[in-house]
């Protein structure tokens, strides 16, 4: 099938919720898709719900928390797909616990998944973004990048991390074409809340919905080539929960 010249974007965590919702919302903009995630039957299900769009969809399947291969695992992954316009990293984890009571493996995998990975795809893709003087990196942090939790100790770390990683990165970066947007969500109500490394009774009715952050997402690289919303904060009416 032939496809319409479009932008490309990149996504990971693309299987579910916020980086799912993302996809589909490039998808019906007209944006073809690299879709990373470590879910593969998922994902194949997703690209297949974007190719339906209209779009390019193409599943990548990999497993971002084996930091040592992500770098040279996302260059090839871009050198197959094409020019990544847009790379939007949206994989990561919840965690709850003390930080007395968080074990040193349980530490490093949060910040392994949360911001090593992140910076690592960004090193897969930023030799092309630069050699073309453009491109768009969005990082999908949280309002604990900004406002710490009792029991989300390591959580809180990561994305402060990834707050620092995207404002150094978008001092690095401007003057050669790339933008940098951080995206800090308050609750969203995604799978992140089944799985067993969260603990937490939330009312998850009242927290934003995966498609109200992807929209925000898709504003933002929207937005014209010489203008950046370098964070965009979002809570829903209820505050955060």
């Amino acid at each position: 099938m032939d496809y319409p010249t479009a932008k490309q974007a990149l996504i990971t965590g693309a299987s579910s919720g916020i980086g799912k919702a993302t996809a589909l919302a490039f998808a019906k903009a007209g944006i073809n898709l690299g879709l990373v995630s470590r879910g593969s039957e998922k994902l194949a299900a997703v690209a297949a719900a974007a190719r339906e769009l209209g779009v390019k969809a193409e599943a990548y399947p990999l497993d971002l928390a084996k930091i040592d291969r992500v770098q040279s695992d996302i260059s090839a992954i871009a050198a197959q797909f094409g020019e990544v316009d847009i790379l939007v990293n949206s994989a990561g984890m919840g965690y709850t616990g003390s930080l007395t009571e968080t074990s040193l493996a349980d530490w490093q995998r949060v910040l392994d998944l949360n911001l090593t990975s992140v910076w690592q795809c960004i090193q897969g893709v930023l030799p092309s973004m630069r050699d073309r003087g453009s491109g768009i990196i969005i990082n999908v942090s949280s309002i604990a990048g900004s406002q710490v939790f009792p029991n989300w100790g390591a959580y809180c770390v990561s994305k402060f991390g990834l707050m620092a990683l995207s404002k150094t990165l978008a001092a690095e970066e401007r003057s050669r074409g790339i933008r940098v947007t951080a995206i800090c969500p308050g609750s969203v109500n995604t799978p992140l809340w089944d799985t067993d490394t969260v603990q937490a009774d939330f009312d998850r009715t009242a927290m934003l919905t995966p498609e109200m952050v992807a929209d925000s997402i898709l504003h933002a690289v929207q937005f014209p080539a010489n203008a950046v919303v370098e964070e965009i904060t979002l809570v829903s009416n209820a505050g955060v929960l």
